[in-house]
């Protein structure tokens, strides 16, 4: 079966206008091999990344470094036939039905207990220059609270999905952090279902790799729920950082909140922030807002901020986006500086405070530092150069 009645990249047909139009399947024979042109592919370097698009992938269980066992959480390998997967959504395009359709079994992460713990940091590592497939569910059960880190590092090309559950008054946290080598290439689609009265905050951090992509689409489903999504990133030469948000308000008394901020230095460095949030007729009593807020650091880089927002019920308590793309101010930097605080170190201190707001959302300390130690780490190799 083919997809050409359904993707934008049919001409013969109406092209999709909306996310939530979108054709969904877990079987990578369903999608046409994108060109470019489409809507939701004409801002990445497909070229990049064609074969974790639609090349063959090794889908073989990689372990992950658990950093300590953690009370309240489970770990398991469960395979494709589980209930679990699937529970959260489905592919909405080639690469992540690439990764769907290649993946031997899924990492599953059970947050269990109804006290806040340690948090769960699951680190990947050297996972080498094989194009592969991964599939992680995490499904926070009825009443439980936990905070999940992903921990991502060294050499990769990665194609993925995340599936995140939920459940009934649960309150959970998931932080996805991409520390890739200068070379590593990475596409991930994250799904999340939001029970009644529960909460997600979810957290994307990009520093590293050569293409990332994240496109976390989160759905509050029932009446009560809420979601809370940031992201920080920092966009070195040559680097294409991307991120396409939906957020999908379905049910009644529903709230949600997007910020995602990002530096970009030196030629070529690209970002994309793509935000997207429909209030469907059945969403009355919607409070939602996204903002995204790009600094850019020397010439020849581009920040692509594209906010979208569709709202078809007017009972709502309020709705609306912001973006801007801008430059130093150069009042905070005289102000600095007339301090006896150098220029480079100025920099480093508008760059590092601009930033620093979404680590803070992480709210456990020991990753917060570790982020901000990371962070520095940039500031020090590029914004000194400016």
């Amino acid at each position: 079966m083919g997809s050409k009645s359904h993707t934008d990249g049919a001409w013969s047909e109406r092209p999709v206008q909306t996310r939530s139009e979108r054709y969904t399947s877990p079987n990578v024979v369903d999608f046409d091999e994108p060109t470019g042109h489409e809507v939701d592919w004409k801002l990445t370097p497909i070229k990049r990344i064609t074969g974790l698009i639609s090349g063959e992938l090794d889908g073989s269980p990689f372990e992950p470094a658990l950093e300590q066992p953690v009370d309240g959480f489970e770990l398991l390998w469960i395979d494709r036939t589980d209930p679990r997967v699937g529970s959260a959504g489905l592919p909405e395009d080639k690469a992540s039905a690439n990764a769907w359709s290649g993946f031997e079994k899924a990492l599953a992460i059970e947050v269990t207990g109804e006290e806040p713990t340690a948090p769960f940091v699951l680190t990947r590592d050297g996972l080498g220059e094989t194009a592969r497939a991964a599939h992680t569910v995490i499904t926070a059960r009825p009443n439980s609270r936990g905070l999940v880190i992903l921990q991502n590092s060294g050499d990769a090309q990665l194609t993925e999905n995340v599936e995140i559950v939920v459940k009934e008054g649960a309150h959970l946290t998931v932080v996805s952090v991409q520390q890739w080598n200068d070379s590593a290439l990475h596409v991930a689609s994250h799904f999340a279902q939001v029970g009644r009265d529960a909460s997600l905050r979810h957290i994307v951090v990009s520093l590293g790799g050569a293409v990332v992509r994240v496109n976390p689409s989160i759905h509050l489903s029932e009446q009560g729920s809420s979601t809370e999504a940031y992201g920080l990133y920092f966009a070195d030469a040559g680097q294409h950082l991307e991120q396409r948000v939906y957020i999908d308000h379905e049910a009644e008394n529903s709230r949600s909140r997007v910020k995602y901020k990002g530096a970009l230095q030196g030629e070529g460095a690209h970002s994309v922030w793509v935000g997207d949030v429909l209030i469907r007729q059945s969403a009355n009593g919607t409070d939602s807002y996204e903002e995204n807020r790009n600094l850019v650091l020397s010439e020849g880089t581009r920040a692509d901020s594209i906010p979208n927002l569709e709202i078809e019920t007017g009972n709502i308590i309020g709705a609306g986006h912001a973006s801007s793309t801008g430059r130093f101010d150069d009042e905070q930097l005289f102000y600095l500086q007339s301090r006896g605080i150098s220029e480079e170190e100025a920099r480093r201190l508008v760059v590092r405070g601009f930033l620093a707001e979404i680590i803070q959302q992480i709210g456990a300390e020991s990753v917060e530092a570790r982020l901000s130690a990371a962070v520095e780490a940039e500031l020090t190799l590029t914004v000194g150069a400016v």
